[in-house]
């Protein structure tokens, strides 16, 4: 057998140096470079040139001066020594493979990757061919036939290599890949087939599973489970294909059913994006990660052990110290942000101000000149380089950023919060001022004071956008009225059997709604709580016909204006009162939140100021008034 292998090809570089004209140039250069002639004398070829381009055009000093360089360059091809490696015919497969890696090494710096798709050049073609297939048909526009084409990830051939490596071989580090590909004895570095050929035949067995197209579009399912919603959420397209690596354990090896091992890899994928799992040392990281998961004994032990990864990373520590600080950053895309608005596709959230969810607002399908949403500045840089604060990164940091539709973001433009959020922050729901993590009177907090809270805030966002992956059920804000009912009166639960009739004397008595407003106005100035009408204090559901009101519309209306009367339509975004179905009987539930400033009731000329405490609620008077008021609402 006779290779003879070009170690060096100077033309492209010399034509590089050529380039340096201009398009005329390059056309008449490229003609010469066609029927040069070995001894050709370069300065009659250049002094031709020159002479038929300056009847053109006229040349300067400097391009006459670059065009003789060019074309001396050009010549001196002829002399350039090619180097050509010659192997005998008695060299075995496993010296060209050592030659074929080493001389293309020369090149390019080349990675592990490239050195065993080098070796799968030479011992398993066919699957090189097939790695690079699924790349290029990845990537290519979609000609309606089944295609591994997707939103996020258009892959490469050696990262599609590492997801089979890492299936096949249990290896996350190339470098071991290689030696065993290469069938080297680790003891002595001789090369024995034999382990060689065990190495390809793991590699070969895991090639139609990573290859699977609709295995890998069912995986691919989990990201949108994780709140993902397209390429421009990824910030670590690694995390993506080691998830895919594990998905295909748990599926091909462990048995896992393919429904319960999406909803596993989406709370893994959610860990890995947004901790930057596979960023540094990845390989070394994901090589510990299948460890970790090696050899379990039954599908739920393999599910434990995953699970246990992210419980190791995702501490209390993690959720309270950790993210909030990763959240004080101005970067664009970085996985805190991105975990942030996952969080907001999870939970379903509306977009700030808007009907639309932000699920749909980021759905890749959806193309336009602009985008549907759009990142609006809480404080607006305007208003803060009018307040003196002009440093950018503070002025960007992710926690002044919201999700708008971009109408309304060019609408509000410079107007300061103060200005534009109030009106609109009443009309918010207690599920929109969480999802979007708004602090109550955002507007009129120091700008550092509201950055820090709010980042604390999408730290709980995310928090429990996890804790739904986790579970894989939908989210309720607060326990069920039954729940609330089974557990009797506590500091955050209280019983009332009417809103406003006595049921003594049959009649409305302003006592009666007096204490649902001294429960309501408690809840507010502590940290809120469940008023529930309709269930005396047993338990037992009495039902709202007592109180008599036409219907629940209109009970619900008379409840608003007690609160706005009797304590201040200031609280009203901050109670939510809604009508259930509770042991055959309707019960009217006001969810209360912690107020943002002290809540106090008018009764008659006076004003009183109520707390919960255990599972009453008190009247504090005089000094204690302001001294809880100056603890609690500091």
């Amino acid at each position: 057998m006779s290779v003879s292998v070009i170690a060096f090809d100077p033309l492209a570089e010399r034509f590089e140096v050529a380039n340096a004209a201009t398009a005329q140039d390059r056309a008449f250069i490229s003609s010469i470079a066609e029927v040069w002639k070995p001894d050709a004398n370069v300065f009659e070829v250049a002094s031709d040139y020159l002479a038929q381009l300056g009847d053109v055009r006229s040349l300067s000093a400097e391009e006459t001066k670059r065009i003789q360089s060019a074309i001396g360059r050009l010549g001196a091809i002829a002399q350039y020594p090619f180097n050509a490696l010659v192997l005998t015919d008695d060299a075995n497969v496993d010296t060209v493979a050592e030659v074929f890696v080493r001389i293309n090494g020369q090149g390019a710096k080349l990675n592990q990757a490239d050195f065993i798709l080098t070796l799968m050049s030479v011992f398993w073609e066919e699957g090189r061919k097939d790695l690079e297939a699924f790349a290029h048909a990845a990537a290519g526009p979609p000609d309606g036939k089944p295609s591994p084409k997707n939103y996020y990830i258009e892959p490469t051939p050696d990262q599609m290599l590492r997801v089979m490596v890492g299936l096949g071989l249990k290896r996350g580090k190339l470098e071991a890949v290689y030696a065993a590909l290469r069938g080297r004895v680790p003891t002595t570095g001789a090369i024995d087939p034999a382990r060689r050929e065990a190495g390809f035949a793991r590699l070969k067995a895991a090639h139609d599973a990573t290859l699977n197209i609709n295995r890998w579009h069912h995986f691919l399912g989990a990201l949108p489970l994780a709140g993902y919603r397209s390429r421009r959420m990824i910030t670590s397209e690694m995390a993506i294909l080691y998830a895919y690596a594990i998905y295909l354990i748990g599926v091909e090896e462990v048995g896992v059913p393919l429904a319960t091992m999406r909803q596993a890899i989406a709370e893994f994928f959610f860990m890995a994006a947004m901790t930057s799992r596979y960023t540094l040392s990845g390989e070394t990281r994901f090589e510990a990660d299948l460890a970790a998961l090696e050899n379990p004994t039954n599908p739920d032990d393999f599910l434990a052990r995953l699970g246990r990864l992210s419980d190791l990373r995702l501490t209390d520590d993690f959720w309270s110290i950790t993210l909030p600080e990763w959240l004080a950053t101005s970067g664009a895309k970085t996985p805190s942000r991105m975990a942030y608005q996952a969080a907001l596709v999870v939970l379903e959230a509306q977009v700030l101000f808007s009907p639309i969810k932000v699920s749909a607002a980021l759905d890749p399908a959806i193309s336009g000149t602009k985008s549907t949403v759009e990142e609006h500045h809480l404080f607006p840089r305007a208003h803060r380089a009018s307040v003196g604060l002009t440093e950018r990164k503070q002025v960007n940091q992710i926690a002044n950023f919201a999700l708008l539709e971009w109408p309304d973001n060019l609408k509000l433009a410079a107007t300061p919060p103060s200005v534009y959020a109030p009106p609109l922050d009443a009309s918010l729901s207690a599920d929109d001022r969480f999802h979007h993590a708004l602090p109550p009177m955002w507007w009129e907090m120091p700008y550092d004071a509201f950055l820090s809270e709010r980042r604390r805030l999408m730290a709980e966002v995310v928090r429990t956008a996890w804790e739904r992956i986790r579970d894989g059920s939908p989210t309720t804000v607060g326990p069920t009225t039954a729940e609330l009912v089974a557990g009797g009166e506590t500091e955050g639960v209280e019983f009332k059997s009417t809103l406003r009739t006595n049921l003594h004397t049959g009649q409305a008595d302003d006592k009666i709604q007096m204490a649902a407003l001294k429960t309501i106005a408690g809840f507010l100035n502590a940290g809120g709580g469940t008023l529930l009408i309709g269930v005396a204090d047993d338990g037992t559901v009495s039902g709202l016909a007592a109180d008599a009101f036409l219907n629940e519309d209109k009970m619900g209306l008379h409840l608003v204006n007690l609160i706005r009367d009797r304590i201040s339509d200031l609280f009203l975004p901050f109670v939510h009162p809604e009508f259930v179905d509770h042991e055959g009987g309707r019960v009217l539930s006001v969810r209360c939140e912690r107020g943002p400033k002290p809540a106090f009731v008018k009764e008659g000329t006076a004003q009183r100021f109520y707390v919960r405490g255990a599972n009453a609620t008190t009247e504090l008077v005089g000094q204690a008034v302001v001294d809880y008021s100056k603890q609690h609402f500091k």
